[in-house]
């Protein structure tokens, strides 16, 4: 943080009194005086590449190359996934990894290639390292997916971390998606992107290069096929991403590059090649398995803009009622708490909260809180008190406890990063599930401060405890928000070992899909910020995290009758779907809400489908349009589609004035799902988007899970063309406990001139399990 950033911090503050201005500003030249006498300017630097190949040493899944001035490390697992780390660097200790690193592929060779090179030989993959340190990944077929060239390092003649830069090439057809919940997306195109998690400070939109929550993982599509690279470092950094030009037949193509520059931290990679699912589900192997979100937290949740008072929680669950609008959870934000109190509910505003949550459970609503990391400094206080005895606050290189700002003033915060601060900080989650509380919420968790206009409260020179290996702040803040949700997540796992656990991270990094889910954070309230809420959810789905969504409406101001109802079309089809207070409610605004809100409580048993297949193969639940057909160059460059799950495709509208939209099909056969008009693809079609509804397609021979007229469980068959068959799975799930149910597969077929749907089971060919409904049968193919 500069001087620049100070006087923007103050002004961020706005109106507020000249008290809660002087704190900013105290705070903020804390952090500046704090870093400027623990981490001394870099000074001099002496620059360094590997050097010339001197001598290899085989070993389980490849081996290492040692080069004159540094020595670079290649393992193939037994999953596929490649990794390399330079100067020694090995997968473990990782944030990212969900437990040791998978054993060596023990098929693996280390051979001599041309040119004095070497190579690794695997089944999925061939790794080829070249006598100067350019690491090449090639398909089993040799076409070669990326080239890394030989690294550089900057290391500062005084001692101290080294600066690298990384520098790769792909094909020139390649396009860029992931490293986290970017609103400019989700295809990155040329730019630079920071790598340090920041609230932006103000609502942002569409293009906005900030993100609350980044990840150095990119996955890249072309035609020779796709990869995923993930550089496990979470110092600072940036990556610069320039997309490839094709020579138009003069063989003189562009190659797509992309640039890498750390601040510090190991130089090490992991590489995963293969189709999307593929790459997903070996993404999945090392990060983790995606927790399963509790049934509810399926459904329509609300959040609260007002005070968080008693009253107006059961105003808006009445008028959700009266209205006959589906609600199944209530968020409340940081009104209802007692700002003097860590984790303590005020008791003026919500004097019986146990109660009202009780008589709110029994009508399927449950109550969320808002948590925030930040812990008043309030002797007296039972949370402060505590963390105090337990040494659980982050402290600065002098050894004093860090104090920053937080909503309620002059604040501590607890460091994740140590196992110990964890278990306590889980147990803290008793108090709010005592009162009612179903789930949590985790905000300003990068850790910022409303008023710190997007960076860190903490300084970059803070102690963290690091798992015991100890560091500062630079290592510790793109992960500071993963270990709070890790806190959380095991700590509701002992408190409640029959439900599973919901939190929402706002921030986190690589394997943030092990405790919890994410949301886009304060979209600006406008249609940009309608298109990055479309954004956020799509790149998250690809770096691993299945569970997120869009706040309906933005955040920052009211919005139109017709930009909320677009908001709210799409929000119903993302797998958090989540309404803030400020949208329109009135007119036939709520007609057109309700057929949205009534089809997602449909959908429901789809919804739970989908979740459960994410846990067992990584797939997200929205997925890009080319998801099943990455070579479709068209379907590449769709922006403004996604797939959910296999079955479904769905077109918001995402500019004013639209009512009637184009739409790019991947290949087959796609019925309307309201007028059951058949569509051919791949290609481009004109369909109607009326106000009341969003262009919805359902795949030809999809077996759709859905709730019926009844409330019970129904199968929605669209019907194959003919001659074709089709099929589709089902995971029934009847709660929050962790019981894994049976998966269900159905096939669908023609028989001479009938439509067959069975049940296929280890003991052959069964009849459903649920009511059977067929669609499409009537409607007509477009031309």
């Amino acid at each position: 943080m500069d001087g620049r950033d100070l006087v923007r911090s103050v002004k961020s503050v706005g109106p507020a009194g000249a008290a809660w201005r002087l704190r900013t500003v105290t705070a903020a030249w804390r952090r500046m005086r704090a870093d400027a006498g623990a981490l001394p300017a870099r000074g001099a630097e002496r620059a360094r590449v590997p050097g010339p190949v001197r001598e290899v040493e085989p070993g389980p899944g490849g081996g290492v190359v040692r080069f004159a001035r540094s020595e670079l490390r290649v393992l193939v697992a037994v999953n596929g996934a490649v990794f390399w780390g330079w100067d020694g660097a090995s997968p473990e200790p990782s944030y990212a990894l969900a437990g040791r690193c998978p054993e060596a592929d023990p098929r693996a060779v280390l051979e001599p290639d041309k040119d004095g090179g070497w190579r690794v030989v695997a089944e999925r993959v061939t790794v080829v390292v070249s006598r100067h340190g350019a690491v090449e990944v090639r398909t089993p077929g040799g076409v070669t997916l990326r080239r890394d060239l030989p690294p550089r390092w900057w290391e500062p003649v005084g001692g101290g971390p080294a600066r690298w830069m990384q520098r790769a090439e792909v094909a020139a057809d390649a396009r860029f998606f992931g490293l986290g919940g970017r609103a400019a997306g989700p295809r990155l195109r040329e730019g630079t992107f920071r790598l340090w998690n920041s609230g932006a400070g103000r609502p942002f939109g569409a293009g906005d290069g900030t993100s609350r929550l980044t990840m150095p993982v990119r996955l890249v599509v072309a035609d020779g096929g796709s990869h995923l690279v993930f550089h496990d470092s979470s110092w600072d950094g940036t990556v610069t991403l320039r997309e490839g030009e094709e020579g138009a037949g003069s063989g003189h193509d562009r190659p797509g590059t992309c640039e890498l520059r750390m601040d510090g931290g190991p130089l090490r990679c992991w590489v995963i090649v293969g189709t999307p699912a593929r790459v997903l589900l070996g993404w999945a192997s090392l990060t983790g398995a995606p927790v399963l979100p509790p049934a509810w937290a399926l459904g329509h949740q609300h959040a609260c803009g007002g005070v968080g008072s008693e009253q107006e929680v059961r105003r808006i669950v009445a008028g959700h009622q009266e209205r006959g609008l589906p609600l199944d959870a209530v968020h409340l934000e940081v009104g209802h708490l007692d700002g003097r109190r860590g984790f303590g509910v005020d008791r003026e505003r919500c004097p019986e909260l146990p109660v009202l949550a009780e008589e709110l459970r029994r009508d399927g609503v449950r109550l969320v809180s808002v948590v925030e990391p930040a812990v008043a400094v309030a002797p007296g206080d039972a949370v402060f008190d505590g963390g105090t005895a337990e040494d659980a606050f982050v402290r600065d290189a002098s050894g004093q406890v860090v104090r920053g700002v937080g909503r309620a003033g002059e604040s501590v915060f607890p460091d994740f990063t140590r196992a110990r601060v964890r278990a306590w900080w889980g147990g803290l989650y008793a108090e709010l599930l005592g009162q009612g509380f179903a789930g949590f919420v985790h905000d300003l968790d990068e850790p910022t401060s409303f008023a710190a206009f997007g960076e860190s409260t903490l300084p970059r020179s803070a102690r963290h405890g690091l798992e015991g290996r100890g560091g500062d702040h630079r290592e510790a803040h793109n992960v500071y928000a993963l270990c709070m949700a890790r806190a959380a997540s095991e700590g509701l796992r002992e408190l409640a070992p029959e439900e599973r656990p919901f939190v929402l991270s706002r921030s986190g990094w690589a394997g943030l899909q092990r405790y919890g889910g994410s949301w886009s954070g304060d979209v600006s309230a406008d249609w940009t910020g309608l298109r990055a809420s479309l954004s956020s959810a799509l790149g998250l789905g690809l770096c691993g995290i299945p569970y997120s969504g869009a706040d309906v409406g933005g955040a920052g101001g009211q919005v139109s009758a017709e930009l909320w109802l677009r908001w709210l079309q799409l929000g119903a089809y993302l797998p958090l779907f989540r309404t803030r207070a400020g949208g329109g409610w009135e007119g036939e605004v709520v007609e057109h809400a309700r057929v949205a809100l009534i089809e997602r409580r449909r959908l429901l048993p789809y919804f739970v489908t989908l979740v459960h297949l994410a846990r067992r193969t990584g797939a997200p639940v929205v997925r890009p349009v080319w998801w099943g057909s990455p070579e479709d160059r068209a379907l590449r460059d769709c922006e403004d589609t996604f797939l959910l799950g296999d079955c479904l495709l769905v077109a918001p509208v995402l500019e004013p004035g639209v009512d009637r939209r184009a739409v790019r099909l991947p290949p087959g056969r796609w019925y309307d799902t309201v007028t059951e008009r058949a569509y051919e693809g791949p290609g481009q079609v004109l369909v109607d988007a009326p106000l009341s509804r969003i262009p919805v397609l359902a795949r030809a021979g999809a077996v759709v899970p859905v709730r019926g007229d009844d409330g019970g469980l129904e199968l929605e068959v669209w019907a194959p063309a003919p001659g074709r068959s089709g099929g589709g799975l089902l995971v029934p799930d009847g709660g929050d406990g962790w019981e894994e149910p049976e998966l269900e597969r159905y096939a669908v077929r023609w028989v001479g001139g009938r439509l067959v749907v069975r049940r296929e089971g280890e003991d052959g060919v069964e009849e459903p399990s649920c009511p059977v409904r067929v669609r499409g049968l009537g409607g007509g193919l477009a031309q």
